[in-house]
């Protein structure tokens, strides 16, 4: 057997001994999330499909099975997701411009000696596939967040069902702030280690700081980050607020149902 097959085995078997049912769900999503991904890619390749489009159709399915599959269908998953959707609107918005502005998209100098002998003619547009790997960067961290703070607004509303809607909120803010520097340094720490290499290279080529900071890649992963923690500090106070107002409404009558 290959390392792969034998990690994925290792991988397996940890997620079912401490994860147990849900761990097995756990594993099976990350192969329809990998299938999702690569969907999303072939399609983003054909010209006449809108990368963002897909981008968002993506996102959404990616969302869908991160939290109902793994998580079930509840209160405050259904929370999540919207939580997510409506965090992804607004980053969307904002990537855009930022992407616009930055020029970052295409291929950068050290890219560009790599596939000198092939045609860069693609027909897609490079500012869209910019902002569909900034989205796709980014959804993962902030379904994470979403689900992490909605899931304990929900005990602490079952355990004190006459908190007021503003203490509620101000509960899923204060869990958020306690997610959201590991979330932000996990994103930044991704970063240094996947470019590692690229950064060791920068140094043998004897690049400056201010050649390294500004050189096309290193610009448009920084941003890359960047937007990514935009999108999990923005996501803290809308699911905060979203699973406050919710939570107050139907929670009861959902227990209720339950009994």
């Amino acid at each position: 057997m290959s390392v792969l097959v034998w990690l994925a085995i290792i991988l397996l078997i940890l997620m079912v001994v401490i994860g147990g049912q849900k761990g097995v769900r756990s594993f099976i999503a990350l192969f329809f999330n990998f299938v999702i991904l690569l969907v999303s890619i072939l399609l983003m390749a054909d010209p006449n499909i809108d990368p963002i489009i897909v981008t968002l159709v993506a996102t959404t399915i990616l969302s869908c099975i991160n939290l109902f599959y793994i998580n079930e269908i509840n209160i405050k998953t259904k929370t999540a997701f919207l939580s997510t959707m409506v965090t992804i609107v607004f980053l969307l918005l904002f990537i855009v411009l930022v992407t616009e502005s930055a020029l970052i998209q295409g291929f950068s100098e050290e890219q560009i000696e790599e596939i000198k002998g092939f045609s860069v003619h693609l027909g897609v547009d490079f500012v869209k596939i910019a902002v569909s790997v900034i989205i796709m960067s980014t959804i993962g961290a902030i379904t994470d967040i979403a689900i992490s703070i909605s899931s304990p607004m929900r005990e602490i509303y079952r355990h004190n069902p006459g908190i007021s809607r503003k203490s509620l909120f101000l509960s899923g803010v204060s869990i958020g702030k306690d997610i959201l520097g590991t979330s932000t340094n996990t994103l930044f720490f991704a970063f240094f280690g996947g470019y590692m290499a690229l950064l060791i290279w920068f140094i043998d080529l004897d690049y400056t700081l201010g050649e390294i900071i500004n050189s096309k890649i290193f610009s448009a992963e920084m941003i890359t980050i960047l937007a990514a923690g935009i999108g999990v500090a923005l996501v803290i106070p809308i699911t905060s607020w979203l699973a406050a107002l919710v939570l107050i409404k139907f929670e009861t009558k959902e227990v209720e149902e339950e009994e």
